[in-house]
C-alpha cells in the first residue's frame, strides 16, 4: 500500500453520529440549511471512521478491515484508499506526521 504508512486524524470540525445503524457525519461549521454536507457512510465506512485515531496507520486499519470482514486484502486496500481520499477531499481527516522518536 503506497499510503500504508500514512496516519490520518479526524477533522474536529466534523460530528459523526450513528443514527438507525448507520454512521452519519456532519461538519460542525457549515450552513445548518447545507443538507448537501452530511454524509452518511455504509457499515465498511462507518467502522473505518471509528478506527481512524490519529494513531493507526492506512495499513492497520486495512488489516483490521480484513481481519473483521469477509474482503480480499488486495480489494480492503484500493476501497480503503479511495475512501481516504473522500474523506480527504471533503476535509473530514487529514494526514498528520507522526511523531519521530530519539533513538
Amino acid at each position: 500500500m503506497g499510503n500504508g504508512a500514512r496516519i490520518y486524524a479526524k477533522n474536529s470540525n466534523m460530528v459523526a453520529r450513528k443514527i438507525a445503524g448507520e454512521m452519519v457525519l456532519v461538519p460542525i461549521r457549515q450552513s445548518v440549511g447545507d443538507l448537501a454536507s452530511i454524509y452518511n457512510l455504509n457499515d465498511i465506512g462507518g467502522r473505518i471512521w471509528e478506527l481512524i485515531d490519529g494513531k493507526a496507520t492506512a495499513g492497520q486499519i486495512k488489516d483490521r478491515i480484513v481481519e473483521e470482514y469477509e474482503v480480499a486484502p488486495e480489494q480492503a486496500e484500493a476501497d480503503l484508499t479511495e475512501f481516504l481520499s473522500q474523506l480527504e477531499h471533503m476535509k473530514a481527516v487529514s494526514p498528520v506526521t507522526p511523531v519521530q522518536s530519539a533513538s
